[in-house]
């Protein structure tokens, strides 16, 4: 008890400064550092689908993201490595799969309406994924 109150009476004298120093600036993880949304207007065709899918996807798409996460573990169980679990480096979409699984979401994932990625927007999206023709 004594101990405590020392403690205690040392960190007032202090400031307190020893408790409340910074902590270390943690690392964030990928999925978080999306970068910003392109500015104009999201109805223009011709975005750049890397960037649009990273804004408008990444958040669950990109490393350690819940979609990417579940997606490594299917792919896994299908034989394949678990870099497949990221869209981006898949071979096997096609555009049409993209749009349609974008528009009426599938298994975890939630439909996305035109209000969250515009046509336009998945359009982009869907021939930056659609390596598959």
């Amino acid at each position: 008890m004594f101990s405590r109150a020392v403690l205690v009476a040392a960190m007032v004298v202090a400031g307190g400064s020893a408790v409340l120093a910074d902590p270390p600036a943690m690392m964030m993880p990928p999925y978080m550092l999306r970068p910003a949304a392109p500015a104009g207007d999201r109805l223009k065709p011709g975005g750049d689908g890397k960037t649009l899918f990273e804004v408008h996807c990444g958040y669950c798409h990109l490393l350690g993201g819940m979609g990417t996460n579940l997606l490594t573990k299917q792919r896994m169980m299908m034989g394949e490595t678990p870099d497949k679990g990221l869209l981006a480096n898949r071979t096997d979409l096609t555009a049409d799969y993209v749009k349609s699984v974008v528009r009426a979401g599938k298994g975890a994932m939630p439909a996305q309406t035109k209000v969250d990625v515009t046509d336009a927007e998945l359009e982009a999206v869907s021939k930056y994924l659609g390596k598959a023709g």
